[in-house]
């Protein structure tokens, strides 16, 4: 007699439904469970002696595909660009000891940044913790002060609650990198398994969501009644998913607003009250914006010193400052603030734009146009000109910008590396979509660029996906170019060569009398070559003729990754900058000020 589909599905459940209450698992077996009940879709990783049985459960399972890395500080990288453009937790796995030491890096960048992630680090077995085993270190101790919290799971019964936690506590609140380390014992041992939990209580943990009513009546009563009116926005809009909310509230109120670097595209840069991008090598209307507004909104920001120079400059002008923020901490941190707003950004700023339709008051007109003008005043410098005409040699900003006008139609993401390039491409790609702009702001990590474009473009693989580099960066992690080939991630690798270490350079030059110390890279490999060996396509473009030729042809190998080498001005300094000490509005605009 034949079954039917639906009696063996029927028979199927019945069965795991049965065998619910006295499952036998193990720790690592429990571990790929608790990775499929959060739904997780990749894994960044590379094996070692202390997880080997960790590969051994995914080896069984074919729900979530592990990309195998060649470097573990690339594990977590590439982890982190996933989060950053897709909202989810991303995942890196790595081994002991060294294993440990190389994802530091990726986890501190994730931290600085406040990025979702949970690292599983493996462990020697317990009674060997402490013994200075065979590729044995303090995990715990070593990652404290760059997570959000970790946890050394010494019991196979705690494996599935201490990940339930890890995720809940990786997405909540501020988000953070969260490491959970597994004891080699402990992820090979059997406990009665009962399901994952759909819960977690945490006592010590409750994150506020909800913004003080009367807090954000006051902030709404401030707003309206603002001559000189900013908005001020971070990362935190990004990450709390508020961008429709911040335009909405933008449009209603007709106020200038500003992103900072991890805010770019929280707000549509084409749209006319967008000022740029403000701070150390902001815009100069953004930069007067921030310093002469009479009263400022601070959504999802920090105030950190690369925003606002010397906090004494800052103060020296009276504002009254209303601050949004789901941390606690870091509100009047580094700049006094009038009405702090603890919440959600997303839930806050639902609310304050439910107020501003019930009100009856409106921003008074006459004093905005007022403003607006004086805005145009300072937005006519024109602080972000270079030398479009130079037919000698390509300017790297020249590059970014002929990107920009052939991809801002189609869905793209940028990468970048930390340098100057990093800052070229803020300025010149006008970012009009959040999650968009991926790259280090907090510690500045150079090597982030091609992993996190390797992870993106996993996650996203119809969207075009660029890493703007430069050739010092770019060689930090290099080696996930073989990533690339194995796991085909087509990525297009802009690389903006002026053979020099380029920031280190521009502060050489501006503060060292052009004492050149060790900035000078004299013996780079040839890319183009270096390209080829790992499989993919090497360019070499020297001309500024061959710029736009060069990314079209790149753009169409759809399937390849290709490396391109622009050889740009190495003279050319990155600005509007504000040096070190300075306050916001002491800019240099070019070289004329030098």
């Amino acid at each position: 007699m034949e079954i039917s589909k639906a009696e063996i599905t029927s028979a199927a459940a019945a069965s795991a439904a049965a065998g619910t209450n006295s499952q036998e698992l193990r720790g690592s077996e429990i571990l790929i469970k608790a990775l499929q009940a959060e739904n997780v879709k990749y894994v960044w990783g590379y094996p070692g002696g202390a997880v080997l049985h960790i590969y051994d459960a995914f080896y069984k399972q074919d729900t979530i595909q592990h990309v195998l890395v060649r470097h573990e500080q690339a594990a977590v990288h590439a982890a982190d660009g996933y989060a950053r453009a897709t909202g989810d937790v991303g995942v890196a796995l790595v081994t002991s000891g060294p294993g440990v030491t190389n994802a530091v890096t990726g986890i501190a960048t994730a931290y600085m940044d406040s990025i979702p992630m949970v690292i599983i680090t493996g462990q020697v077995p317990v009674a060997a913790i402490g013994l200075d085993a065979f590729q044995e270190c303090d995990t715990v101790g070593i990652t404290r002060p760059i997570v959000k919290h970790n946890f050394l799971v010494k019991d196979v019964r705690q494996m599935a609650e201490v990940m339930k936690k890890a995720f809940h506590i990786a997405r909540s609140g501020r988000p953070g990198p969260v490491v959970v380390d597994i004891p080699k014992d402990v992820s090979f041992n059997k406990t009665a398994y009962t399901g994952y939990p759909d819960k977690v209580e945490m006592r010590s943990y409750n994150p506020v969501r909800k913004g003080h009513g009367g807090q954000i009546r006051k902030a709404l009563q401030l707003l309206l009644a603002a001559k000189r009116p900013y908005i001020y926005t971070g990362g935190g809009v990004i990450l709390g998913n508020a961008s429709t909310e911040l335009r909405t509230l933008v449009d209603m109120l007709g106020y200038p607003v500003t992103n900072t670097l991890m805010g770019l595209g929280a707000y549509p840069a084409s749209d006319r009250k967008f000022l740029g991008m403000l701070g150390m090598h902001g815009t100069v209307e953004a930069n007067n914006a921030m310093q002469n507004c009479d009263v400022l909104l601070a959504v999802g920001a920090r105030f950190d010193d690369r925003v606002i120079g010397n906090p004494k400059h800052f103060a020296q002008n009276e504002r009254k400052i209303i601050h949004i923020d789901i941390d606690p901490s870091s509100i009047s941190k580094r700049v006094k603030v009038d009405i702090p707003i603890v919440g959600d950004v997303k839930d806050v700023l639902t609310e304050l734009i439910a107020m501003i339709k019930e009100s009856a008051v409106k921003p008074d007109a006459g004093a905005l146009a007022a403003w607006w003008e004086t805005v145009d005043s300072w937005r006519k410098r024109d602080c972000l000109a270079y030398d479009r005409k130079n037919t000698e040699v390509i300017k790297p900003q020249y590059v970014v910008e002929t990107l920009w006008n052939m991809t801002k139609d189609v869905d793209t993401y940028v990468t970048s590396d930390v340098g100057q390039h990093q800052m070229w491409a803020a300025q010149f790609y006008r970012f009009d979509e959040p999650r968009r702009w991926i790259n280090s702001g907090g510690l500045g990590t150079m090597g982030v660029g091609i992993p996190y474009a390797m992870g993106i473009k996993l996650a996203k693989p119809d969207s075009e996906v660029f890493c703007i580099t430069g050739e010092g960066s770019v060689q930090m992690c290099i080696q996930e170019l073989s990533t690339c080939l194995q796991y085909n991630t087509p990525i297009k690798i802009v690389s903006l060569n002026n053979r020099y270490l380029g920031m280190v350079r521009q502060w050489q030059e501006l503060d060292y009398e052009g004492r050149y110390s060790h900035s000078y890279m004299d013996a780079l490999p040839n890319f183009v070559k270096l390209a080829e060996a790992y499989g993919h396509v090497g360019m070499l473009i020297e001309h500024p003729k061959d710029v736009e030729p060069a990314l079209r042809e790149a753009r169409k190998l759809k399937d390849r990754t290709v490396f391109m080498d622009f050889r740009t001005d190495p003279t050319e300094n990155v600005f509007p900058m504000v040096k070190a000490g300075q306050g916001i509005t002491e800019m240099l605009l070019g070289s004329e000020d030098l």
